[in-house]
This record gives C-alpha cells, structure tokens and sequence, in this order.
C-alpha cells in the first residue's frame, strides 16, 4: 500500500487579508503563502499596498479583516516581538544598523551575550566575535575582520549581515522588504546570492521588490499588487519572465493610452520614446513593453 503524502502545513498564510484605516481600504482580498523552503515574491509599484503586507506579516499592524495564519494557526499578532517569537523575522530596507560599530556588535544588537554572574557579569566578546564570524562564513560571506565597523560594507554586505543574523536566531520566514532596490548589479547579485541560500537552509522567504528581474530568478510564487488589490498570484512554471515583466511594467496601460491617443488624432510617438526610455533603463529593471505602431496625425489640410 502506498504512503499517503501529508499536506505541506505552510508557514504563514494570509486569506483573502484586509487592511481598513477608517475609510480607507489599504489592502484588499489578498491571499499568499510561504511553505518552508520556498521564496514568495511580492512585486508592486510604490502605493500597491506591499508596505501594508509587511506590516501584517511583521505584527506591526493587525488585518482588519481575512485570515492570517502561522503554521495552520489562526492569529493576531499584537506586536513584532511576538511575531519574532514566532519565527518571523524582517529585515527592512533601510536595515536600522549601527554604522559606527564593528559587524559583530551589529550582529547581535540588542541579544548581547554575557559572561559570568552579579558584579563580575561582563559582555562574552569572544563568543559573539567567533560565532559572528562563523555564521556569516556560513551564509558565504567571508569578512577579513568582524571587528570592522558595519558602515564600511557594501550595500549588499550589509543585507547579509542582517539575514545571517535572522537565521542564526532561530527565523523560520524571513521577509525581505526591497533589499535590492538601493543596489548595483553585482550587490544585488550578491543578495539574490544568499536568498537561495536562506531558503536551501528551509527558511520560508517573502521577497518583497518592484523588479521582476531580480524575483523571476529566486522565487518560487509571485503576488502582484497594485493599489491594495491582487493582480495575479502565479505559480513560477505558469509565468514567464516576459508576462511578468509585462504586467509589472504596465503594459495594457500604455495600449489603452495609444487607443486613447488614437481616438483623438494624436501621434503616439510620445509614448514610444517612454516605452523605449523604460525598456533602456538598466536601473529600472524592466524589459520589452508592448506597444501598438504610432499612427499618422491627418494634417489639417487633408481633412
């Protein structure tokens, strides 16, 4: 007889969440899921309503409607120390990090470990510069010197810095807010880097971006936002990275807006400089948009 495969139970879950400030919808109907092992991406614009996902996910504000659920469970988180003692930790984009002081206190801010008892107890410097050295050896990052201020790093050093610290103190889901959005090409190389070794390590990743080339890539599920509402959820064998970019990069809006043009004998080649502006921008991280040929403005006299 055949062994029956149990259900994966994931992570978190979010069901047909909802976020209300009064009268105002900030997130609507939105649903996901992160199992362990596996990077969910989130990608929207600025306003899509990814900040307030975060802020559900990391306890900072409660769903005003829907369902959240940790591990199959039901919850509300009240605060982000609950949903640290949870398993969810995040590391936001601006990384809140101690720029003058060396990598290993950075490391574990505000969970120093001591050394001896009453008048004698004292930080356990030696443990806390070895075990920082040791766990980011293990992330891939091999620092010369723990005892460097954190400030020195690159951007992308930082980042790892912070998601090795996560790991080490015991995250099941690491949510990722941006991490790559400040960064050169070769930094966030580096960051895409130790995502897939943050998920290798059974970690449940929400990477949450505005670029498709850097999610494509790494993910493993895709949530697409704009203006608080689902656009797509997609599994990665049933979207490419071109639909992705298409939907990302506004590709129906632009054609309405030819159509639009059209209707009132206006050229379009505006619109294709846009196109054409979006599409040779490395930094926006988008590629080919779609747009209909110009049409040709009827001069005056030929009407």
């Amino acid at each position: 007889m055949n062994a029956t495969t149990a259900p994966v139970t994931p992570l978190v879950e979010l069901r047909e969440a909802e976020k209300r400030y009064g009268n105002i919808i900030a997130l609507r109907d939105v649903s996901l899921k992160v199992s362990a092992g596996e990077v969910m991406c989130v990608l929207g614009d600025n306003g899509a309503g990814k900040s307030t996902l975060i802020k559900i996910i990391a306890g900072l504000h409660q769903h005003t409607g829907g369902e959240f659920l940790i591990e199959g469970e039901p919850v509300k988180l009240g605060s982000p120390r609950e949903a640290l003692n949870r398993g969810i930790a995040t590391v936001y984009q601006d990384l809140a990090v101690a720029p003058l002081m060396p990598v290993w206190r950075n490391f574990f801010l505000g969970s120093e470990q001591t050394k001896g008892w009453g008048p004698f107890k004292r930080l356990d410097i030696e443990f806390m510069r070895a075990t920082a050295k040791k766990e980011l050896l293990d992330m891939g990052i091999d620092l010369r010197d723990v005892d460097q201020p954190i400030g020195t790093l690159s951007g992308g050093e930082r980042q790892c810095v912070a998601i090795a610290r996560a790991v080490y103190f015991g995250a099941k889901v690491l949510i990722l807010d941006e991490p790559t959005a400040a960064l050169g090409v070769k930094q966030s190389g580096v960051v895409l880097r130790y995502i897939i070794q943050a998920r290798d390590r059974g970690l449940g990743v929400v990477f949450i971006t505005h670029n498709p080339h850097h999610a494509y890539p790494v993910g493993d599920r895709f949530l697409l936002l704009k203006r608080g509402q689902s656009i797509g959820y997609h599994e990665k064998e049933d979207i490419t990275l071109e639909e992705l970019t298409g939907l990302m990069a506004g590709g129906a809006e632009l054609e309405q807006l030819v159509h639009e043009l059209r209707q009132v004998g206006t050229s379009t080649d505006t619109v294709r400089a846009i196109r054409d502006e979006i599409q040779d921008d490395s930094a926006a991280g988008v590629g080919r948009v779609s747009v209909t040929e110009a049409v040709r403005v009827v001069p005056p006299e030929e009407l």
